[in-house]
């Protein structure tokens, strides 16, 4: 039998590896800080404090959601994938209940100690996720119409991330900055970048009662869905970097990169073995980590 200490790493490893999304989390909340600080003409790297808080919170954020997920898929869970660490025994739902809440209490005494301020921006976060983890009450209508479960799930993203932005403007007594639209427009599109890549499976590797985007839309359309999504993100992340002197080398980065997952794309489309189908979620994450490197961290060394 496991120890209390190996069933929380076991369960990380398989719900939530920090070793993989832990630096994509810290990348993408430290992107936000250091760009809103550029908008606003800061010199220098962002306050080391900032950066702390907006990491942290939106680690526990991101824990939070995949905790939220073992809650409403209990009983597909059961049903259908009795492998997971819930239905197989072990962690338990009122455990994970306390990890969240926990959580929550460190992003408040973080929002705290940096401004009270963020503390209104903290509860907004707080409020979306509940009623996302809820369903927005209206479950079975949603689970008939996954495209509109997607896209109001996938706003939890921007609103995390606005948050973590605030930790340089609003901490600094300045208004919400021009231009931060579209790297909040850009966060948007990389969730569901994200999202549809995790869930593009081969044929064989498709489980019964388990709503893949390749079993609900077919691989084709799920593949163009996923770079049209791509492309979208492209598209903002370039406008975001001209509002800090930086579109060039983003748009390099975005059309190299697109050249690369069309034809990763055109190849599984063509042989769509589990091979091919498992490049989709860590090309994914690498997007977005190249993506708000782009934004926020190549931005802030050109002006060092």
């Amino acid at each position: 039998m496991a120890t209390a200490g190996n069933r929380w790493w076991i369960y990380q490893h398989e719900r939530f590896p920090l070793l993989t999304q832990g630096p994509i989390i810290a990348v993408f909340a430290f992107s936000a800080v250091s760009f809103s600080g550029l908008l606003r003409h800061r010199a220098g790297p962002p306050p080391a404090g900032g950066v702390i808080v907006a990491v942290l919170t939106a680690i526990v954020c991101f824990l939070q959601l995949r905790i939220a997920d073992e809650f409403k898929d209990a009983e597909d869970d059961a049903r259908y994938r009795p492998y997971r660490p819930v239905p197989r025994g072990l962690v338990r739902l009122q455990e994970l209940a306390a990890v969240a809440i926990g959580g929550a209490l460190l992003q408040l005494l973080l929002a705290v100690w940096l401004d009270r301020t963020l503390v209104g921006l903290l509860i907004l976060v707080w409020l979306y996720l509940g009623t996302m983890s809820k369903e927005f009450f209206v479950r079975d209508w949603l689970r008939a119409h996954p495209f509109t479960y997607m896209w109001t799930h996938m706003l939890i993203v921007p609103l995390i991330d606005l948050y973590t932005s605030a930790c340089d403007w609003l901490v600094a007594g300045a208004a919400l900055p021009r231009g931060l639209i579209w790297f909040l427009a850009a966060t948007y599109c990389n969730g569901i970048v994200v999202e549809i890549g995790r869930k593009i499976r081969a044929p064989e590797r498709e489980e019964h009662g388990v709503q893949t985007y390749t079993a609900l839309w077919g691989r084709r359309t799920a593949v163009l869905a996923w770079v049209g999504a791509l492309t979208a993100t492209g598209v903002f992340a370039v406008i975001a970097s001209s509002r800090v002197g930086f579109a060039p080398p983003t748009a390099a980065l975005v059309i190299t990169s697109l050249v690369g997952v069309a034809l990763a794309s055109v190849r599984f489309l063509k042989n769509p073995s589990a091979a091919r189908a498992a490049v989709f979620e860590p090309v994914s994450g690498l997007w977005t980590l190249l993506i708000y490197v782009s934004l926020g961290v190549g931005p802030l060394l050109g002006r060092l």
